[in-house]
């Protein structure tokens, strides 16, 4: 079964889903279910409840939120992808609170050539597991913020967090 828990934050509400302690999605929506549909067929197979608490993750959110600001990065993660994917969003948990990469470093930092910049916009793009794959911490080598699927507001909020800026 994947559990769902729905989490406040300055920014609007934050869908937690989880199977078995692992995170399987997060994002920044008050309708668990449409994270529940980004899942594969499999873990959808599995059913969806909403819970009161998802334990571990609930509290690594609050306590990011207060301050902790490497809170997120303890909880488990699992989401699907290609072996270069997978190492793209390994390379994303690296990058630390506070930082930002542009997509060409991201390509670097996961093993491959800068000009893979667009294969790291597209690990972003389909990271099912925001902000704790924090992509949001990706910008683009030309300035600005980029696209954020939650919306650039929040990218600017979560990037304005991080540097401990109100």
């Amino acid at each position: 079964m994947i559990t769902a828990q729905l989490v406040p934050t300055p920014v609007g509400p934050l869908s937690l889903l989880s199977r078995e302690g692992v995170l399987v999605a997060a994002g920044f929506t008050a309708e668990p279910k449409e994270m529940f549909v980004r899942l594969t067929p499999v873990l959808q197979s599995e059913g969806l409840e909403v819970v009161a608490d998802a334990g571990p993750a609930t509290d690594a959110v609050r306590a990011y939120l207060d301050g902790d600001l490497d809170a997120l990065d303890a909880v488990p993660v699992s989401q699907p992808g290609t072996p270069t994917r997978q190492r793209l969003h390994e390379a994303l948990r690296e990058v630390r609170a506070g930082t930002t990469v542009s997509y060409a470093e991201l390509a670097v930092r996961a093993g491959l050539p800068r000009t893979a910049a667009r294969a790291a916009g597209s690990a972003c793009a389909q990271n099912l597991i925001a902000p704790f794959v924090p992509c949001h911490r990706v910008l683009p080598s030309g300035g600005g913020y980029g696209g954020y699927y939650y919306g650039v507001p929040v990218k600017e909020w979560l990037i304005a967090h991080e540097s401990r800026r109100p």
